[in-house]
C-alpha cells in the first residue's frame, strides 16, 4: 500500500467524541461531549417547520451563506463591536464553528508558519494548525487561575508567528479573558505582525461579574482579527452545524475560497430558520445567562457537597474536576486520566473527558464535565457521583 499522509501522525481522533462512544457503549450519562439536552427555542423550530414545507430553501445557497443569515449576523456582531459590518464582504457562513476555525487557519497560514495556542486548549486547534501545515507553539495557562506569563507570550511572538488562537470564554477552562489581557495580546499581535483568530462560541454563556469582550471591538484590532463562532451552543442547535467567520474584507475574500472548496455551503433551510434566533432581542441572552448561572451554581454546590475538587468556570458550561485523590489510591495506581474516565463511564455511569487531551503539559489529574443538562439529569449524575465520592472515605 502507498504511504499515507504523515499529517495525522501528530494527533489522535477526537478524545471528546471517543468518550461519547464509550458513554453509549456503557449506557453512561454523557457529560463529555458538550451539547445541551433541551430543545431549541420554539420560534426557531416553528420557522424551520414552515420553511421545510412552504419554503424554497432546499437547494444550495450562495456558497458563503444565505443573505438573510449573513445580514442578521452582521447586525448582531456589528452592534456588539460598534461597527458597521458588510454582510456581503465581511461574513461567511460555515458548517459549524469547527469549519470556521479550519477555514480561518487555512486562510492565513502557509506551510511552516507558527501559530500560538494557549494550553489547555480545545483539541481541534492543534489538529487545525497541523492540517494547515503550520506548527503550534503552546503557551501554558496556570491551572490555578488560568493566567498566562506575559514575557513567555511575547517571547513566542518573537518567533515570527503568523497567528494566535484565543478561545474566549475558554473551553475547557471556563476562563474569560479580561479586556486588559486582550489589549495586551492585541498590542503584541500588532507589534509582531500576526493575526488573531478568536473562537467565541460561548460568548453568551458567561457569569457575573465577568463580561465578554470581543477582540475585534478593541480599537485597532478589527483589521487583523478573524472572529469564529457558531449558533450551536447559544440556541441549542449543535446538530444543525451552523458557524460563521467575520473579519476584514481582504481576509474574508480569501476565506470564501477556502470555504467553497471545503463544504460548498451550510444547510440551506437551517440557515433561514436560524435567522429567527439571531434576531432575538437582548432578553433572550439574559435568560440564557440566568439559566446557565443556575445550572453552574447548582452543579458546583453539589460537587462541593460531595467533596469533589473543581474550578468554578467564569464562562462556558464546563467544569474541571481534580481527581488527584483518586489517582493516589492503590486501586488506581499508575492509571492515566483516560483510563480513569473509561472506568468511570463503566462503573460510575458518568462520562467525562480526560484533561490530558486539552493540555500540552503533562497534566493527568483533571477531567472535564459539563452541566448543559436538565435538572433531572444533573440530579441523576450527582447521585451516581456519590458512589465515586464514597471511595475516598
Amino acid at each position: 500500500m502507498p504511504k499515507l499522509s504523515n499529517r495525522v501522525d501528530h494527533f489522535t481522533d477526537s478524545v471528546i467524541r471517543r468518550m461519547t462512544r464509550i458513554a453509549n457503549a456503557y449506557g453512561a450519562i454523557n457529560l463529555s461531549q458538550g451539547f445541551p439536552d433541551f430543545a431549541p427555542p420554539k420560534e426557531i423550530l416553528d420557522a424551520l417547520a414552515n420553511i421545510t414545507y412552504n419554503g424554497s430553501s432546499h437547494q444550495y445557497t450562495i456558497t458563503y451563506g444565505s443573505y438573510n443569515l449573513r445580514s442578521a449576523l452582521a447586525r448582531k456582531h456589528g452592534k456588539a463591536i460598534n461597527r458597521v459590518i458588510d454582510p456581503d464582504k465581511e461574513v461567511v457562513i460555515t458548517c459549524g464553528g469547527t469549519e470556521a476555525m479550519m477555514c480561518a487557519m487555512m486562510t492565513v497560514c502557509n506551510p511552516g508558519d507558527k501559530v500560538i495556542i494557549f494550553s489547555p486548549f480545545y483539541e481541534n486547534y492543534m489538529a487545525d494548525t497541523i492540517l494547515s501545515g503550520a506548527n503550534p507553539i503552546y503557551i501554558p495557562l496556570n491551572p490555578s487561575d488560568y493566567s498566562f506569563d506575559r514575557q513567555v507570550l511575547e517571547d513566542a511572538f518573537k518567533q515570527n508567528v503568523k497567528a494566535i488562537v484565543i478561545c474566549n470564554p475558554s473551553n475547557p477552562s471556563g476562563k474569560v479573558f479580561a479586556r486588559e489581557e486582550l489589549e495586551f495580546i492585541g498590542k503584541l499581535a500588532l507589534k509582531y505582525d500576526a493575526y488573531v483568530i478568536t473562537d467565541e462560541v460561548y460568548e453568551h454563556i458567561i457569569y457575573e461579574p465577568y463580561q465578554h469582550v470581543h477582540m475585534a471591538g478593541i480599537p485597532g484590532m478589527y483589521d487583523i482579527t478573524i472572529t469564529c463562532s457558531s449558533l450551536s451552543k447559544t440556541y441549542s442547535i449543535t446538530g444543525w452545524r451552523l458557524g460563521y467567520l467575520i473579519g476584514p474584507e481582504k481576509v474574508i475574500e480569501n476565506a470564501k475560497k477556502v470555504h467553497d472548496f471545503l463544504t460548498i455551503c451550510a444547510p440551506a433551510p437551517l440557515q433561514e430558520a436560524a435567522c429567527v434566533g439571531v434576531n432575538f432581542d437582548e432578553s433572550y441572552y439574559k435568560n440564557l445567562q440566568k439559566t446557565y448561572t443556575e445550572k453552574r451554581d447548582y452543579f458546583c454546590k453539589h460537587l462541593d457537597d460531595l467533596g469533589l475538587m473543581h474550578n468554578t468556570p467564569q464562562g462556558t458550561y464546563f467544569v474541571m474536576v481534580d481527581i488527584s485523590e483518586f489517582l493516589g489510591m492503590s486501586r488506581f495506581k499508575g492509571w492515566t486520566d483516560l483510563k480513569f474516565c473509561e472506568w468511570m463511564a463503566k462503573e460510575i455511569g458518568v462520562a467525562a473527558v480526560p484533561g490530558s487531551s486539552f493540555f500540552r503539559e503533562p497534566v493527568n489529574n483533571l477531567i472535564r464535565l459539563h452541566f448543559a443538562r436538565s435538572k433531572d439529569v444533573l440530579d441523576e449524575v450527582l447521585n451516581r457521583l456519590e458512589k465515586l465520592a464514597r471511595m475516598k472515605q
